[in-house]
């Protein structure tokens, strides 16, 4: 799935979400378009990254908003039921939506992190950690992930900066992303003694 604006994959178009990861935490941020079709300015701001879990996860959606929001609520509930613990909640997560035939049919991907992981979450039962602390998905994914890339191998910003000029970067070059950005970050607490 190398090209996130494939036809076969109609519902990644209309978003941007990303999340960067360095030493003192995590950053995710995504754009406020919604797109209807090839409507590209149906609403200029809506918010697809949220705090989640005590606000300890952050989770941003690309894909169909309905079908996000029942995937949203369904990793609340697995975050309750392993207290917080992103991985074990995002596998089986992707277990369940892999295997129910009514979670098969939506038509979105999730981004979750906390102060520690990023992970990408997909209806075929993928869930995948970035190996350099970037990850993105929607539309404008390419665009932010080079970005972030090469802002953080070149201008050595902190996480949410290079979040932020990332998702500037994609909204100037992908039409169905917009600068109207959302912004949420976690730090990483120190060791208690």
């Amino acid at each position: 799935m190398n090209n996130t604006t494939d036809s076969s994959f109609p519902f990644l178009r209309g978003t941007t979400v990303l999340a960067v990861k360095d030493t003192t935490g995590v950053a995710m941020a995504g754009d406020g378009q919604v797109t209807l079709g090839q409507s590209i300015a149906i609403k200029h701001t809506a918010r697809k990254v949220r705090r989640l879990y005590k606000d300890r996860v952050l989770a941003g959606f690309a894909g169909a908003t309905a079908d996000a929001f029942t995937l949203f609520e369904r990793f609340e509930a697995k975050l309750e039921e392993f207290s917080g613990q992103i991985v074990r909640a995002s596998v089986e997560l992707a277990k369940d939506w892999r295997k129910d035939k009514y979670l098969r049919r939506l038509e979105a991907m999730l981004l979750v992190a906390d102060a520690s992981s990023i992970l990408m979450l997909s209806g075929t039962g993928d869930v995948i950690e970035p190996d350099d602390g970037i990850a993105a998905i929607g539309s404008g994914a390419p665009y932010a992930l080079a970005a972030a890339r090469a802002l953080t191998r070149h201008a050595h910003l902190p996480c949410d900066k290079t979040a932020m000029e990332s998702m500037r970067i994609a909204a100037e070059l992908c039409v169905f992303t917009n600068d109207s950005i959302v912004l949420e970050t976690l730090a990483v607490l120190p060791p208690s003694k």
